[in-house]
């Protein structure tokens, strides 16, 4: 089930949802919740994005769109 952005914890590996140019989607990699934003948790990359919506990451689960 979809959370709050707002609500994202710092702990663990999760899937974000953002709207963008081409409408919401949900991110194909795992993200960090950080100090003052978001990473990529495969490759620690910091990320410019405005997350909508998280939940935890599942590897059995297809991204939306």
């Amino acid at each position: 089930m979809w959370q709050r952005a707002s609500t994202a914890p710092f702990d663990r590996d999760l899937e974000l949802a953002v709207i963008d140019a081409d409408g919401e989607h949900a991110l194909v990699f795992p993200c960090r919740h950080i100090l003052n934003g978001w990473m990529n948790a495969m490759t620690r990359e910091r990320l410019d994005v405005q997350p909508t919506h998280w939940r935890p990451w599942d590897e059995r689960h297809q991204p939306l769109g």
